[in-house]
């Protein structure tokens, strides 16, 4: 189809989406009330569809907080909304009556119930997190009242948050057939088209909704990330920007803008846009409430400076090359993280103490996130730490692994490390992670050995590889960061898609061929083979979306070209 372009959307905006590191985006860019375009009196269901087997009480609404559209929270009204359920169902109501429809061997009475309160009690399951009761209900709504747009809009938002996308795209498409002007319709449809990877469907029905409203800052917002996926990185920021001029406070548009500049290297406007990822609605929170400041990057002498490992495993080493400069101004660090990242920070900086749980932090005068320790040196392309090994294998651990891989892998043979998916929970899986498969052109060639350095859900695949190289199964011997780089030192190269896998071999200044999708994460910038964070990477680009058949033929001829291991 052809393109959309900025003169295509009212207001003279420009469609394109944002999609966080962490996948927050979706709460706010998808958002559930149906008030708008609920009717103000419609058909009556029983009160029984209300009664569920568990039959688990709502939360207190002191206890029980979600999320509105733009981040605020707001106690969770449920019991309320049963309670004037309740009161509504016992008065008389001139309504039309659906069937009744009665749960089997219910010994609930059968008392009529108006759909739109039926439909509140559903969306306020959502809100709450509660969608296995959202879902029962709405199905039971439904089955009652198929042609109800209101129900299908909501049962295809319970589908998208429970990760059956396919299904949540032809549910929403139903309830936008039956009520084609609802735009909160379409906006939840441009987000699931995105993560289905159907972009030219996603940048359709944003512009259809901008068509209804010009200046609907969540569809703009949902835009700037599909754009962002197709790399049309002037559309993206153009959203971004658009929509921020509707709510310059949206910690959405903000992010998506960090990214999209981050990924064309203007880091001077991207680090501070990048601060705005904290105020996505729906993260989880930095830290517990403080009254401490954010460190400016200040010198602060004696005093205790928290830094904490904030974003995922590749973040956290990637950003850990920053605590060494930490130091030369302040003296007296401790660093909150995961316990799997203890041994990989002591290598970096062994004199800070290490802390795993927010109990036992010290008293500190200031903190700063590992991931905003850029912005606080001023980080250009050009002055990026660049040290070419900063992390490296456990000396008694690699001779354990050395024996280990002397015993299994024939003499002679390249030694290839791979890893072909991330967490799948990650925002951008569909495009980052591919399949076992995909490896063919590597395990095609002559005396290669493949070592497996997978763990999670994706190991599962070795169960059907029948390639001619051998591969071995290390990933299910591995149990910390200290084997996986014991292993990683003793590989020819390592070959893998955007994981911490990644960031470990070209911490250690080892061979890392590093496969991206079309539209990378913002570190790895644009079109160029190297990287500036990590001498030893080599970028390996997928030269349109999904294309990882030509990435991996190039990928082997740069494997095909290391010598034989002596």
């Amino acid at each position: 189809m052809k393109r959309e372009g900025p003169t295509a959307l009212r207001g003279g905006a420009v469609a394109r989406e944002a999609a966080p590191v962490f996948g927050q985006w979706l709460n706010a860019a998808f958002p559930t009330g149906d008030a708008a375009a609920a009717q103000s009196v419609g058909p009556s269901l029983p009160l029984s569809a209300l009664a569920f087997p568990s039959s688990k009480p709502l939360k207190d609404p002191a206890q029980s907080r979600c999320p509105n559209r733009l981040g605020s929270t707001e106690p969770a009204k449920s019991p309320d909304a049963l309670k004037k359920l309740e009161t509504s169902a016992a008065a008389p109501m001139s309504v039309t009556r659906l069937p009744m429809i009665e749960p089997a061997a219910s010994p609930m009475p059968r008392v009529p119930v108006p759909l739109d309160e039926a439909l509140t009690i559903a969306n306020e399951f959502i809100e709450s997190g509660r969608l296995p009761e959202a879902e029962k209900l709405l199905d039971h709504i439904i089955s009652a009242v198929p042609e109800s747009p209101l129900a299908l809009h909501q049962k295809g938002v319970v589908l998208f948050r429970t990760g059956h996308h396919q299904a949540a795209a032809e549910t929403v498409e139903r309830a936008i057939k039956l009520s084609p002007g609802a735009i909160n319709f379409r906006r939840s449809l441009c987000p699931i088209y995105e993560r289905l990877g159907r972009y030219d469907d996603a940048v359709r029905i944003g512009c259809e909704s901008l068509d209804i409203d010009g200046d609907d800052l969540q569809t703009l917002h949902n835009l700037a990330v599909v754009h962002y996926r197709r790399l049309e990185l002037d559309e993206s920021i153009a959203c971004a920007r658009r929509a921020l001029t509707l709510d310059p406070t949206a910690a959405g548009p903000h992010f998506q803008l960090a990214e999209a500049l981050l990924l064309r290297g203007d880091f001077a406007q991207g680090w501070e846009e990048y601060e705005w990822r904290f105020k996505i609605p729906g993260a989880p929170p930095l830290m517990p409430p403080t009254d401490r400041p954010q460190w400016d990057g200040a010198p602060i002498g004696e005093a205790k400076l928290l830094l904490i490992a904030d974003q995922g495993f590749g973040d956290s080493i990637q950003f850990s090359r920053y605590i060494p400069k930490v130091l030369e101004r302040c003296s007296n660090v401790a660093v909150v993280a995961d316990p799997l990242l203890h041994p990989i920070i002591r290598q970096v900086s062994p004199e800070v103490a290490l802390v795993d749980r927010w109990q036992g932090c010290p008293e500190y005068v200031a903190y700063s996130p590992l991931s905003s320790l850029p912005r606080v040196f001023g980080t250009r392309l050009d002055t990026i730490p660049r040290e070419l090994a900063y992390l490296h294998g456990d000396d008694s651990r690699t001779a354990a692994w050395r024996a280990r891989l002397d015993d299994l892998v024939p003499s002679g043979f390249r030694r290839v490390g791979i890893a072909w998916a991330g967490r799948s929970t990650h925002n951008n899986d569909l495009n980052r992670s591919m399949r076992l498969r995909e490896f063919a052109p590597i395990a095609a060639l002559d005396r290669v050995a493949l070592l497996s350095l997978q763990k999670g859900e994706g190991q599962k695949a070795i169960a059907e590889y029948y390639g001619r190289a051998p591969l071995f199964n290390l990933g299910a011997e591995v149990t910390d960061f200290l084997d996986t780089m014991s292993i990683i030192d003793l590989t020819d190269v390592v070959v893998t898609v955007d994981t911490a896998i990644a960031h470990l071999a070209a911490a250690m200044g080892k061979p890392a061929f590093i496969l991206l999708p079309f539209a990378p994460d913002w570190r790895w910038l644009l079109e160029r083979t190297d990287s500036p964070w990590y001498p030893s990477a080599r970028l390996f680009r997928q030269r349109s979306a999904g294309d990882w058949g030509s990435v991996m033929g190039d990928a082997a001829k740069a494997v095909a070209e290391i010598g034989p291991r002596n």
